[in-house]
């Protein structure tokens, strides 16, 4: 329904941030109990723009826990036009870095688990506007850091897209994808493996 209303509010972009997305910014019971899975937004997101005549030309936008090139081509494959990154950045750009573990642990976490951005004490000086903290990041490594991330990531996408037998991204379908366990295919709306069936599916007996 909201991307339904969206579309006839005259939105030409409709962004889906799947729960996995966010800084942890707000209280453990609302990170651990609202919010739709990324995967399950995608596919009744597209239908609704399908039902209004307007997918493709209302551009859908999907984040929340994209990392890899992988997560790229399942968002394309079911339907979505682009991803957006957020928390995968900061990483590549050098955030969590190991070499300062002392600095996390002091802060009650450690370098790869760090999240909380918002408080402004981020070791490695990219979330923060401390002067001595934000000295520590060095703008042309992290962009080239930032730089070979994206671009790996393309690359990936773009290799999964020829194994499928496409010559372009945009060319995968949800026929190129199927499912390795019985949430995931409830929630993609796409087949098991080995089989042409997934829960819930209109016929499917079950």
């Amino acid at each position: 329904y909201d991307v339904a209303l969206a579309v006839k509010a005259g939105a030409d972009v409709v962004v889906l941030d799947g729960m996995q997305g966010g800084t942890a910014a707000t209280q453990d019971v609302f990170i651990e109990n609202v919010g739709l899975p990324t995967l399950a937004c995608i596919r009744p997101a597209v239908r609704a723009l399908q039902d209004l005549g307007v997918h493709r030309d209302v551009q859908l936008v999907v984040s929340g826990g994209i990392r890899t090139g992988a997560d790229v081509a399942k968002a394309l494959a079911l339907g979505a036009d682009a991803v957006s990154i957020g928390t995968a950045a900061m990483v590549a750009l050098g955030d969590n870095d190991p070499k300062y573990e002392d600095e996390y642990n002091a802060l009650g976490t450690t370098a790869g688990a760090y999240d909380d951005w918002h408080e402004g004490r981020d070791p490695a000086g990219i979330t923060t506007q401390d002067p001595e903290l934000a000295a520590r990041l060095d703008p042309v490594d992290a962009g080239r850091r930032l730089r070979n991330y994206l671009k790996v990531m393309t690359l990936e996408a773009q290799t999964i897209a020829r194994a499928c037998g496409h010559n372009h991204l945009h060319n995968l379908e949800p026929e190129d994808l199927c499912a390795l366990t019985m949430e995931a295919a409830a929630m993609a709306q796409i087949p098991l493996a080995g089989t042409d069936w997934y829960p819930g599916k209109p016929g499917g007996g079950y």
